[in-house]
């Protein structure tokens, strides 16, 4: 592959032609480009060379066509949410933020479908929405654009009910490092014509094409939508309750799972005063008669794994707290360790392994000395660790990354993955052949060439050095 292996400067040339097609939204200041260099990963900064503020899909595809004559790399900017170094220029480039394509090109409430622009953020979608009886359930912890949503295959709380971005993008326009422009998909609910192209680009991380709109599934608001917490002993009382509920085919819309620590920095965080023990959170949705029953059969459940103390919360402002109390874990669990930085593990097994798992997890952890908060969605096997390590301790940093490695390389051999729904970007490309082999790896990279001959699509990312 021709690829641009060195950080080579911005050309002059290239430079000149941007400046005098965007003017002002193109830049070169040293704030702006650290801005749009870092990520909320652990992985230091990275700066490209330059930005550039599109607000459309053809001037998207003018940027991709000059820096595809000068062969300079090209990296897509969403909200800067990603937690694997996605966003870095490993190469130098043009940085093409695309906060500014942020219209809702239509919602269709017959089909059950919205189309928006790549820079639309989830929140922003369902504020939309409000009044149509509608929702967009891909919930990632961060408010996260839709296009970078779809580009790392996310997900979120809702996805043991409602799947990933992968079930939930049904057609997309995606500029091309050519700078040719090509829409995949429609908007028919299934279809056997051809490869499926939107596939190809859903989880591809911008290496290959830069998404710029996308069709998405919409979903009728549940008749009846209800919360509860439950508290158990020990972890592995938690799991096996989880496991069972699952095996049971209970359909649950949220399983999480939280250890103490994780409850701890929520309530300093959030000012909430839940019990600081391994805990569930669940959600139901459905008919007032079908979220009675799945309660119950979960309630049962839950206490015969000795989980205790049920607390429900089926007012809306009750149910989006204790939510979104969750979704600021992240940050919450940063405040338990001040200047420290997070490296997220991110495994997934099949949910006859989850027990095993995360008991030889926790074991292993003991061995390290760190802070390390748990939290997943355990409906569908995936759960974090956030290990805490001061960026400027050598030995931390290394503790902490052959913990993560060991994990991942745990979850694999269980037949799982080492990224659930957080993506490859930097942070797990020594996994990619473990996972999936040498002649995959091999398929991946031949799929690259003959789409990015240049490797000018964020280069540097998902696969393994050769």
């Amino acid at each position: 592959m021709n690829a641009p292996t060195n950080r080579l400067p911005l050309s002059q040339r290239l430079a000149d032609a941007l400046r005098a097609r965007f003017g002002s939204r193109f830049s070169t200041t040293q704030a702006i480009r650290d801005h749009h260099g870092k990520d909320e990963s652990s992985h230091p900064p990275m700066p490209p060379d330059a930005v550039v503020f599109a607000e459309t899909t053809e001037e998207i595809a003018t940027i991709v066509r000059l820096c595809h004559s000068h062969r300079t790399p090209v990296i897509a900017y969403g909200t800067g949410t990603s937690l694997e170094g996605h966003l870095l220029a490993t190469c130098g480039g043009v940085c093409i933020d695309l906060s500014g394509l942020n219209r809702i090109i239509a919602v269709r409430p017959e089909d059950l479908d919205a189309t928006v622009q790549c820079g639309v953020t989830r929140k922003a979608l369902n504020a939309a929405l409000n009044g149509t009886g509608l929702f967009f359930p891909i919930d990632p912890g961060a408010d996260a654009s839709l296009g970078g949503m779809a580009a790392t295959r996310a997900s979120g709380t809702n996805a043991v009910r409602y799947g990933t971005m992968r079930e939930n993008v049904l057609g997309m326009t995606v500029v091309m490092p050519d700078g040719s422009i090509v829409k995949t998909g429609t908007r028919a609910r299934k279809s056997s014509a051809g490869y499926d192209l939107t596939r190809l680009f859903v989880g591809s991380e911008g290496t290959l094409g830069i998404i710029t709109e996308l069709t998405v599934r919409l979903y009728p608001i549940p008749e009846a939508i209800s919360s509860a917490v439950c508290n158990f002993a020990n972890i592995t009382d938690a799991v096996s309750a989880v496991i069972q509920t699952i095996q049971l085919g209970v359909p649950v819309a949220r399983i999480e799972l939280l250890d103490a620590l994780c409850l701890t920095a929520i309530n300093r965080y959030s000012k909430t005063t839940l019990t600081e023990a391994p805990t569930l959170f669940f959600e139901f949705h459905g008919s007032p008669t079908g979220v009675e029953e799945q309660a119950r059969a979960v309630q049962e459940i839950a206490s015969e794994h000795g989980g205790h103390e049920f607390q429900w919360a089926t007012r809306p402002e009750d149910r989006s707290r204790l939510w979104q109390a969750r979704h600021d874990t992240y940050y919450a669990c940063l405040g338990l360790k001040p200047g420290a930085r997070a490296l997220t593990t991110d495994v997934c097994v099949p949910i006859s392994r989850l027990a095993e798992c995360i008991a030889e997890t926790l074991a292993d952890l003991e061995t390290t000395g760190m802070p390390a908060p748990i939290v997943g969605h355990v409906g569908d096997g995936n759960f974090h660790m956030l290990l805490l390590a001061d960026p400027d301790n050598a030995d931390e940093n290394l503790r902490a990354h052959e913990f993560a490695a060991r994990l991942a390389q745990r979850a694999i051999r269980k037949d799982g993955t080492c990224t659930g729904e957080h993506g490859i970007g930097i942070g797990k490309q020594d996994y990619m052949r473990l996972e999936h082999g040498d002649a995959a790896i091999a398929l991946m990279r031949k799929i690259k060439q003959a789409i990015d001959p240049d490797n000018i699509m964020n280069p540097g990312k998902i696969l393994p050095p050769p």
